[in-house]
């Protein structure tokens, strides 16, 4: 995984149903990017990136009767994001 996958990432919209707030997500997303372009760049320091924990341990506010993302999709690829993150930590 690298950066630009993330960046280009999309998830299906929610709204008659909860979803995650999209200004949170694309938030995150984007310091995912960051880390991953870091790491792409050989500046990754500790304490200055992201790390997989952290992206596991990330909650959002949940939305209903307004846009969201699809919940199970954004789980499901940041489970992927945090794999990857662990493997460039362990490096």
């Amino acid at each position: 995984m690298n950066a630009r996958d993330v960046q280009e990432k999309t998830f299906a919209g929610t709204k008659w149903r909860e979803g995650y707030d999209i200004e949170e997500v694309d938030a995150m997303l984007a310091r995912v990017a960051e880390t991953l372009t870091a790491y792409e760049e050989g500046r990754a320091a500790p304490g200055q990136v992201l790390t997989g924990d952290e992206v596991v341990h990330q909650r959002f506010s949940q939305t209903k009767f307004r846009a969201g993302y699809d919940q199970d999709q954004v789980d499901d690829f940041l489970d992927r994001v945090a794999v990857a993150l662990r493997e460039l930590e362990g490096r």
